[in-house]
């Protein structure tokens, strides 16, 4: 990581996003000490709400014992829990409460049946906020916890130098699947795409309320962070949007 790219985003963040939360990013390592551990889970732990320490400036390092819920898109984990189908639809009467999400098991079935398991590129993920990386952390991926003025903004630069229209996608996931595994397996592909996330009703109490998140492979981040000088965020329309920022931020 270019400490001098670091400070250049902390700068043209301030200038275009006044006030505005930073960013999380993260990567996959061999190395532990990047970062603190997060400690073995206890049991059920949401991954999500975990990242609020690291949203307030805790740089986390978590491996599969610090997970609980959120193994498997996180790639720590191949398998799905016993019912699923039921779980995430009508449930069990008796043994399984279902969280109603899908009509029917069988659409649950249809969703995940080509859904590959997320092959993780080392031990641990390593979580920071963007003012705490460092010369030798490498982020994957950049993650935004946003307002709608501030999606507003991001989903526009993304857009800025794309000639698709479809430049973000918002797939039907779990919360941790739309901030790492969707992201991740984009990253991995010539012209990834930006994913819109924390859509998931079980994961919205452990954020802010008004927020979702925008993850954002880091070739396409680096460009975009390149691209601000000569974009919309130089007009009188961004001002205009730029002064409710400051004002609710």
């Amino acid at each position: 990581m270019e400490i001098a790219f670091r400070n250049r985003f902390l700068s043209q963040w301030d200038k275009y996003f006044p006030g505005a939360d930073l960013p999380l990013a993260y990567y996959y390592s061999d190395d532990a000490t990047h970062a603190p551990y997060a400690g073995e889970a206890p049991g059920w732990r949401c991954f999500i709400g975990q990242l609020a320490k690291v949203r307030h400036g805790q740089s986390l390092c978590f491996d599969e014992k610090a997970l609980g819920c959120g193994k498997r898109f996180v790639g720590f984990s191949k398998t799905i829990r016993a019912d699923f189908e039921y779980f995430l639809s009508c449930g069990i009467e008796g043994k399984v409460e279902g969280e109603r999400y899908k009509k029917t098991p069988q659409l649950v079935t249809e969703v995940y049946k080509d859904q590959v398991p997320l092959e993780p590129s080392g031990k641990f993920i390593v979580m920071k906020r963007w003012d705490k990386l460092e010369v030798d952390d490498n982020p994957e991926v950049v993650v935004f916890f946003a307002t709608p003025d501030i999606l507003s903004g991001l989903f526009t630069l993304i857009n800025f130098d794309e000639p698709r229209v479809e430049s973000v996608m918002a797939p039907f996931c779990a919360g941790c699947a739309s901030i790492v595994y969707w992201p991740v397996l984009e990253s991995r592909k010539p012209e990834p795409k930006a994913v819109l996330g924390m859509l998931d009703v079980s994961a919205r109490p452990t954020v802010p309320d008004g927020r979702l998140t925008l993850a954002i492979p880091w070739r396409k981040f680096v460009a975009m962070v390149e691209n601000m000088d000569e974009s919309f965020l130089t007009t009188p329309s961004w001002d205009k949007v730029k002064t409710r920022i400051a004002r609710k931020e």
